[in-house]
């Protein structure tokens, strides 16, 4: 230190000696104050915001979630006026159906991802592929193998007509060739090899009052149009019978030339006229489905013996033998059915009316309606030129002008008939198998919920509550897919192991999947129902619940946002997937699901009281959902009796979410919000729940739809289940008597 002093004082030797220091000035200590403050305070600052939380979520989930809601709403709308286009206003601008499609939602675009991925896994072979894989990825290039079923024309279709007595149109001399004719044996045929039911519905399937066993059922068969409406043909359906008419005759057409017979148009035009005739007086005589809701009185359960004396036909001037029909199918199996039998009858009156209309027409005109029933089916597994003849039929029923991408039809045929072994592919490609522990949780919750709020109920006795609590608690359930499509080759490998596919033969390689699924559906006449089977493939975005199992089953295909994601806020999950949760949880407990016992008996465990409350209760739904006019159906108002089940599974399983998720909160405390909306997650609950409906529907496809479709349209799933949740007002604030917050207010669970 001294020579330091030392040297600055060398260094400094000719510097003048400074004068000795003042004091400082006011204005100096004032500014010295100032800076220390100043520091004080950053070092403070810096302190505090090292861990300040805004109470926003920053985690690229909530920012994907926080966009995917932002870019679907319309915030210019109030959403206590129409919460449909205050959620999906944004969507609907954003959106046009493609010309492939006759609707188009948030729904079917998860489908068209979903199919992307079975795209990918289908399409190319894998030298670890098992047998069972390998035969789904065949089938598939088959499917795809447009030269190949181009070059073959007709011709496999017209190889297998002899085998259903032919097409008389498109033949010649048919009752000379065709002498032997049996009405038992004509419909039995199309029935046993191909499972297609024309003219009378039999089938194989669980006997609803002992649900451990199998039964024969005799029913009303399915229609050519949509539904019966569609046979007045005038006014909004008058298109579609006039191209169903035309498809008819475009085919026998095709057909004649293809076998090198003469084309008299007159005369096919007459004979399928005649068809449309019989087909209309059929679907005349079939019950309306809002007469076929209650399962009590749709069950008519009587000896085949009976069957005959009570349902006696008479078909081409003979006595139709219920019996010998019976044999006829049955024997295809190597199963003998006695006059004692049981079976059961789900449609006396069509029956009843059946007689009439059969002895009007001859066996021509039967075998024509039969087999055209089940060529239209085909068609579009034949060539170009066939496939075009359908194109006026497709357009008036859907009002698509494009054929879906040849891919994309293909997908979903080999999910549909292959659905485990397509399952093994998506879930190893694409799911997430931490998701099945949190969707079990999400259950137990969401039932615990239902359970709870049977006491709320006042319109439900002590001892009808209970048994539904058991009811509640015995729903066994399946989540992602059956662990043994992944882990049992061999069962796998058996299931399909009567199968074997050709690239070049699509067409025989469909016959294979109709005659294997038949074949297999009436074997189980002596068989045992498998409780655990699933009732459904894993590749599937929908959701599930069986009457006769008590099974609720969610697929893999479902379970990826909007309705879940692990990382997403729990408001979205409970809004999306615990909906669909509580929504299958009520079906249990529907209009048809409540007949129904915790073992899948159908047995009235109802006290007189309740049952008369809760079909009051009901009622209230009916009318409200039947106010409801849709403009894309031409101002049809829906029908609250047909959608009643689903309006009473969707206002139940939004409830339940909503106590489900104010449940968590209590116990997990309040989450984060997402960013750029300034919304609790209260409200963001209900905002994700509506976002699952956001869609539109061609206008063709709306008049088809309000007849078929069980379902509310989305816009009225959003609009109608909030109008009854008071925990919705409450969240947005509605006013007293807004659209959205109706004095009046429907609630069954």
């Amino acid at each position: 230190m001294g020579r330091s002093e030392s040297q600055m004082d060398i260094t400094d030797n000719n510097t003048p000696k400074p004068k000795k220091k003042q004091r400082w000035t006011p204005l100096e200590i004032s500014l010295s104050v100032l800076v220390l403050l100043l520091a004080v305070v950053a070092v403070t600052m810096i302190a505090l915001y090292a861990n300040y939380d805004d109470g926003i979520c920053k985690s690229a989930e909530c920012i994907k979630s926080a966009a995917r809601l932002i870019q679907n709403m319309d915030t210019t709308v109030e959403p206590c006026s129409n919460f449909f286009k205050y959620a999906c206003g944004g969507w609907l601008k954003r959106n046009i159906i493609p010309e492939t499609s006759s609707r188009y939602s948030n729904f079917d675009i998860l489908r068209d991802e979903l199919e992307v991925i079975l795209k990918d896994v289908l399409q190319e072979p894998k030298p670890e592929d098992i047998v069972a894989v390998q035969k789904a990825k065949t089938l598939y290039r088959s499917c795809i193998n447009e030269s190949a079923i181009d070059n073959r024309g007709g011709v496999p279709l017209l190889q297998l007509l002899p085998d259903i007595y032919d097409w008389p149109v498109a033949t010649e001399n048919w009752e000379q060739t065709n002498g032997t004719w049996t009405a038992e044996r004509a419909i039995a045929q199309l029935n046993s090899k191909y499972g297609k039911k024309v003219i009378i519905n039999f089938f194989v399937g669980t006997d609803d009052k002992n649900s451990v066993n199998h039964i024969i059922h005799i029913d009303q068969p399915r229609l050519g149009l949509p539904s019966r409406d569609y046979y007045v043909c005038t006014g909004i359906y008058k298109e579609a019978c006039t191209a169903y008419v035309d498809f008819m005759i475009s085919v026998a057409k095709l057909i004649r030339q293809e076998r090198g017979l003469p084309v008299d148009e007159n005369q096919l035009s007459l004979e399928m006229n005649k068809v449309m005739e019989l087909e209309k007086e059929i679907a005349n005589a079939t019950d309306q489905p809002e007469n076929r809701n209650d399962p009590m009185l749709l069950y008519n359960k009587m000896t085949l013996a009976q069957i005959q004396n009570n349902f006696s036909l008479e078909i081409n001037g003979k006595p139709f033998s219920w019996s010998n029909f019976t044999n006829e199918i049955m024997s295809t199996v190597n199963i003998n059915i006695a006059n004692e039998e049981e079976v059961v009858v789900y449609a006396p009156d069509y029956l009843n009316k059946l007689k009439l209309i059969l002895t009007k027409y001859s066996a021509r005109d039967l075998q024509n309606l039969m087999s055209w029933r089940f060529i239209m089916d085909l068609v579009s597994s034949l060539s170009r030129t066939y496939k075009e003849s359908r194109n006026a039929f497709r357009k008036a029923l859907y009002g698509t002008t494009s054929e879906t991408a040849t891919w994309r039809r293909c997908a979903n045929y080999v999910n549909g008939n292959m659905e485990n072994a397509v399952g093994r592919l998506y879930v190893n490609a694409a799911f997430a198998g931490e998701s099945k522990h949190v969707v079990e949780d999400l259950i137990a919750q969401i039932r615990q919920v239902f359970v709870q709020t049977l006491d709320d109920l006042t319109w439900m006795d002590a001892e009808t509550k209970k048994k539904a609590e058991e009811k509640a608690l015995a729903i066994r359930e399946r989540i992602g897919y059956p662990d043994d499509i992944i882990s049992d080759d061999n069962k796998l490998n058996k299931e399909y192991q009567e199968l074997n596919y050709k690239e070049d033969e699509y067409f025989e390689n469909i016959i294979q999947n109709l005659k294997l699924i038949q074949n297999k559906q009436l074997k189980k006449l002596r068989e045992k129902v498998d409780k655990d089977e699933w009732i459904s493939g894993a590749a599937v975005v929908n959701a599930f619940y069986s009457s006769g199992r008590n099974q609720i089953v969610f697929p893999a295909g479902i379970l990826q946002p909007p309705f879940f994601s692990a990382k997403q806020s729990k408001s979205l999950n409970y809004g999306g997937i615990g909906m669909v949760i509580g929504h299958e949880i009520t079906h249990g407990f529907d209009d048809n699901g409540r007949n129904f016992n915790k073992d899948g008996d159908l047995v009235d465990w109802w006290s007189q009281q309740s049952a008369n409350n809760f079909k009051e209760q009901s009622q209230c739904m009916v009318h409200q959902y039947g106010n409801f006019s849709w403009d894309l159906a031409g101002g049809q108002h829906l029908n609250g009796i047909n959608t009643l089940g689903e309006n009473i599974a969707d206002n139940g399983g939004i409830g339940q979410a909503y106590r489900a998720y104010q449940n968590y909160v209590k116990k997990n405390g309040e989450e984060k919000l997402l960013p750029g909306l300034d919304l609790n997650h209260k409200q963001l609950f209900f905002l994700n729940f509506a976002q699952v409906w956001c869609g539109t529907y061609r206008p063709e496809y709306a008049v088809n739809s309000i007849k078929t479709d069980v379902h509310s349209p989305g816009n009225f799933r959003i609009i109608g289940t909030l109008q009854n949740s008071p925990e919705f007002s409450e969240a947005f604030h509605c006013p007293k008597n807004a659209y959205m917050n109706p004095e009046k207010k429907c609630r069954v669970w």
